[in-house]
């Protein structure tokens, strides 16, 4: 409690607070205001937001095949283990480093547009970098373990029973995996749609490198303000408005979540 009160809790409050402030320490509203009726601050908002959730998306959409790959095809344990190093190694790489890589592949003369090309499937290079679309490619690649890892999880702990009754019972494949596996690795999904959207909405080195100043999220506006502008007071409201909305949004799915389980019991 006092560690997480001293580096978590306390300058939060000091955020918080400057954010409700002038620089001569007087009570205001008018950075909340210049965040919520500007348009432009708007249109970051909502870009930040769709490369989040299309980067979530995305992520659990691999992640699922991936996980069950390892949970369930895998059987020597020896190549289990290899594909998770594999899989956690470039963790242990820092994302500055990481989407350095990215911005060499996906340049114009890179590897990937080389290897389009060489199969005939372009004409000219595609422009990734300075999109959000590159920005999609590098996040996906730096949040997919988290996903993987965490639905892997929650595979493992499913009786292989339950889904060999539903087939006894007549279910093809397809009806198992969704009468009888996914509802019962819901709660992994969803902790690790959780865990990929919270770490995809507060990236900065990623939208940074990779959109090269063409692309802002809201990470990157509030870190100007620190940084560059050093308005403290209105980089802690962008702070906290991108806080408020991450909760909100992440309690709705948790929400919606629990009521599917519940209507669920009910039938």
């Amino acid at each position: 409690m006092i560690v997480f009160t001293a580096f978590f809790l306390m300058p939060l409050a000091v955020v918080l607070i400057s954010s409700f402030t002038t620089g001569e320490g007087d009570f205001t509203l008018m950075q909340y205001g210049k965040v919520l009726l500007d348009s432009y601050h708007w249109q970051v908002i909502i870009t930040t937001f769709r490369i989040a959730i299309l980067s979530t998306l995305i992520c659990v959409l691999l992640g699922y095949p991936l996980a069950w790959y390892l949970v369930r095809i895998v059987k020597w344990r020896t190549w289990r283990r290899a594909c998770v190093i594999l899989l956690i190694l470039p963790l242990f790489t820092s994302n500055i480093v990481r989407s350095f890589g990215w911005m060499v592949l996906l340049g114009r003369s890179g590897l990937v547009n080389d290897a389009l090309r060489g199969a005939g499937l372009i004409d000219r290079p595609i422009k990734f970098l300075g999109t959000e679309t590159g920005i999609l490619i590098g996040m996906v690649y730096i949040l997919l373990p988290f996903a993987v890892l965490t639905i892997g999880n929650a595979l493992a702990k499913v009786d292989p029973a339950l889904e060999q009754a539903s087939r006894d019972l007549g279910a093809d494949p397809a009806r198992t995996f969704f009468s009888v596996t996914l509802p019962l690795t819901m709660h992994g999904v969803l902790a690790g749609g959780i865990i990929v959207f919270s770490m995809a909405i507060s990236a900065y080195v990623t939208p940074a490198l990779l959109s090269g100043g063409k692309v802002t999220v809201l990470a990157m506006l509030a870190f100007q303000q620190y940084s560059t502008v050093f308005d403290f007071n209105f980089g802690g409201a962008l702070s906290i408005t991108l806080l408020v909305f991450t909760m909100a949004l992440i309690g709705l799915a948790t929400w919606l979540s629990r009521l599917g389980t519940a209507a669920e019991k009910a039938a």
